[in-house]
This record gives C-alpha cells, sequence and structure tokens, in this order.
C-alpha cells in the first residue's frame, strides 16, 4: 500500500539536540554502560524520509558494528515493536543494497537495539519491555518472531542514574518539564518563552537554546499541542465509551419494566429520566425485534 505524504511532519527538539555527535555519544554510552571517547566513531544512519512520517524515525546510528534505534515519546504506544520492525526492515534493505542475497556468501548485519525515552505526561515506570509478540493476534508457544524495545522513564524522579550518566538527557527532560508545568497556567507561548529564558540564565540547555532559540520555540509549541491534542482525543475517546455503556444499562433496565407491562411514564418515573429520551430506548427496542 503506498504511504500517505505527511506534509506537517516536523523535526523533534529531541532529534535536533541528540544531532550533536557528542551528546548523542554521551546518550549511548550512558544506556549501554560503554565509554567510548571518539564522536566520530558514530555512523548515523537515521531514516531521513520526511515526506513519508511512517518511514521516518528519530535517530538510528551504528557503533562497534551494532546498530541502536533511538525514538523519543511523550505518548505511550504499544505498537512501537512494530513501528521498529518497520524502520529495521528499511536499514536493512539499505545496508545490503546491492549484496547477493542469494548466493552461498553470509550476509552479515549489525545486531540492532531499540530504546525510546518517554517523557509524557500519563505515569509510566522507570523501565519496561514492549514485546512485538504482544501484538500477534493469536497465542503460540514459541515465537518464531520476537523484537523487543526497551522504553525508559526520562522524567523528573525517574532514572536518576542515567541522568547523572547522561547530562543532555537531563537538561532535555528538565526543560520539556519545564514547559509542560508552566503551560498549566499560561498560554503555550508563554510557557515556553519562560522556560526558555530560565533555562539559559542557569545554563540549562543553554548554547543549544542561545543558538537555536526561534527553532526550538517553535518546535516546543508544536510538540505540546500535537501532545494536548492526542490527550483531547483520548478523552473523548474515553468519554464516549462511558456514554455509550451508560445508554446500554439504561435500555436494558428500560427492556426489564417493558417485560413486566410497564409504560412509558412509568419507566420514566422509575428510573427519573425524560420521558421522551425513554420512549426513543422503547423505539429501539421495538427495531431490534423486527
Amino acid at each position: 500500500m503506498k504511504s500517505i505524504p505527511n506534509r506537517f511532519y516536523k523535526s523533534r527538539l529531541f532529534v535536533m539536540i541528540f544531532e550533536d555527535r557528542e551528546k548523542l555519544l554521551e546518550l549511548y554510552n550512558a544506556v549501554s554502560g560503554k565509554d567510548y571517547k571518539d564522536p566520530s566513531l558514530l555512523e548515523i544512519n537515521t531514516l531521513d524520509n520526511a515526506i513519508y512520517m511512517s518511514m521516518r524515525n528519530d535517530i538510528s546510528f551504528l557503533i562497534d558494528a551494532r546498530l541502536s534505534l533511538y525514538e523519543h515519546q511523550s505518548t505511550y504506544s504499544p505498537n512501537l515493536p512494530l513501528r521498529f520492525l518497520l524502520y529495521l526492515a528499511e536499514l536493512y534493505e539499505g545496508m545490503t543494497s546491492g549484496l547477493n542475497l542469494y548466493g552461498t556468501k553470509k550476509v552479515q548485519i549489525p545486531p540492532p537495539r531499540f530504546l525510546v525515552f518517554y517523557n509524557g505526561a500519563a505515569p509510566q515506570p522507570d523501565r519496561q519491555i514492549l514485546r512485538l509478540s504482544d501484538l500477534y493476534a493469536v497465542e503460540e508457544t514459541e515465537h518464531k518472531l520476537e523484537l523487543e524495545v526497551l522504553m525508559l522513564n526520562i522524567n523528573a524522579g525517574h532514572n536518576s542514574e542515567l541522568m547523572v550518566s547522561c547530562h543532555a538527557l537531563w537538561e532535555y527532560a528538565e526543560y520539556t518539564g519545564r514547559v509542560r508545568n508552566y503551560a498549566k497556567e499560561l498560554p503555550i507561548e508563554a510557557a515556553v518563552e519562560r522556560a526558555v529564558t530560565e533555562c539559559i540564565r542557569e545554563g540549562i540547555l543553554k548554547s543549544f537554546l542561545q543558538k537555536n532559540r526561534a527553532e526550538a520555540m517553535r518546535m516546543s509549541i508544536y510538540e505540546y499541542d500535537e501532545e494536548r491534542h492526542i490527550r483531547q482525543e483520548r478523552e473523548d475517546a474515553r468519554k464516549e465509551g462511558e456514554l455509550i455503556g451508560w445508554q446500554n444499562k439504561l435500555k436494558d433496565q428500560v427492556k426489564k419494566k417493558l417485560e413486566k407491562g410497564k409504560s412509558v411514564p412509568e419507566i420514566a418515573e422509575a428510573l427519573e429520566e425524560d420521558e421522551g429520551e425513554i420512549q426513543k430506548l422503547v423505539e429501539e427496542l421495538e427495531k431490534e425485534k423486527q
């Protein structure tokens, strides 16, 4: 199926910060327990097809013949393993282009590792593993294809050792946390302006924000609005589900009273509901019988 162009794709602040090789190497060392010193060892190969968001990941790179794929998320999604599988297939396709996959000589590929850095508002544990097998439509005793994603919570109070090991990650989390907190009482533009000004004054992402102030503010406003939109959609869906549940329960009560020979006015009075609403439910029940 052809991908649908996404004209509204925008770069992420997380990506912009960790495109800096020194900061990315610091992050890799922090999560892997390694101690590499030379940022030139990183071979960044992030999928960069911004037209098709479904085939665009945040950061992927090679170091020491290993492939790391990093994603930043402000909302939890159980589908991350499947998304990573699609990213991985695209990357492997590019790496093996021109090689004879049908030959007798073994084609070597780098082993992958998948990480998600989560800083959303919904509570999540410090660490959790998301598995591709959790998405399978049927249960199997043995999974022939598995993919595990490590999701790390980088909100304040979580994974303190990681934050100490990677100061840039702590700075990013501190900045985005301030934006979210200030936005509770200020318009988002004012909240971002306050967070940026404070962080520069306090030395948090200072050089990055001074150099990229306008772009960082634009990204922050976009990302906050997107996160809020997703939260509102989920809340609307929850309320709609509750309403449907309530209506089904009311219909069941009406059905039982009709079976006992009660009239519409009697049912409305007993259930303390509008008589017109009860009449609609009665008509629906009659149609269902036909």
